[in-house]
């Protein structure tokens, strides 16, 4: 089975569709998933719901398909440094369901095992608790503690960054790339991935694989990146 694809709007064509829900790797900017969220936007595909960690920034990340109203929610942990996030979450324009990082994680995770929920002490008692389901369970003393029912993520696509793949799709993610590449990379009905490098079959040292092929559907080189930095922060040189 051939899984690599020229570009990224070949390798999205047939899977895009209004109203879907689509899990994204990265964090901040980092193993942001470009080409394919630049695709998604260029198909014109509206009324999105996004479960990823943040939207990126201001015109990077999901952030260009938040500019564009491309995005009617976000399943997100982190919501700074977007303020076109701000701006139409405030004016009730996007719905946004806010997730502790952990649990949206773990609801990626979950998802992608099949696992359709599990229960946290995450967020008991605070505004992530309401209208979800309560339970209780006994601690290692046996004190009752309260749970609060949390869904898996199972969602229609899934677009990821990763470093290296070989042909069968096999991934390595690089450094603090991996982040929500993983996780999000198995909770997707469709997995297509983006990779810097594409090697031959058994180059890859099989302790070092970070993600099975079997989750991968479809590939593409999206290199070459520039290496964007959130915040650039400088001082003057000190006199000699």
């Amino acid at each position: 089975m051939n899984k690599l694809y020229p570009d990224a709007a070949a390798a999205l064509a047939g899977v895009l569709e209004d109203g879907m829900t689509i899990a994204s790797g990265g964090f901040g900017l980092c193993g942001l998933p470009e080409r394919l969220l630049d695709a998604i936007r260029d198909s014109g595909v509206t009324g999105l719901t996004f479960a990823s960690n943040n939207a990126g920034i201001d015109g990077e990340g999901i952030g260009k398909l938040l500019r564009t109203r491309q995005v009617k929610k976000m399943i997100a942990s982190y919501v700074g440094e977007n303020k076109e996030f701000e701006r139409q979450y405030l004016a009730g324009e996007l719905e946004v369901e806010f997730c502790p990082q952990g649990t949206l994680a773990e609801r990626m995770r979950a998802g992608g095992a099949g696992i359709p929920g599990f229960y946290t002490k995450t967020g008991v008692g605070t505004l992530v608790a309401e209208g979800k389901e309560v339970k209780s369970f006994p601690d290692r003393d046996g004190v009752d503690e309260d749970y609060i029912l949390e869904r898996g993520i199972m969602a229609d696509l899934a677009v990821v960054k990763a470093w290296k793949a070989d042909v069968t799709g096999n991934l390595v993610f690089r450094k603090t790339a991996r982040n929500f590449n993983l996780p999000a990379a198995t909770c997707g009905k469709v997995c297509v991935v983006e990779v810097e490098e594409i090697v031959p079959a058994g180059s890859l040292d099989p302790d070092g694989i970070h993600l099975p092929g079997v989750y991968v559907q479809r590939m593409i080189v999206g290199a070459p990146y520039d290496k964007r930095i959130e915040f650039r922060t400088v001082r003057e040189r000190a006199a000699a």
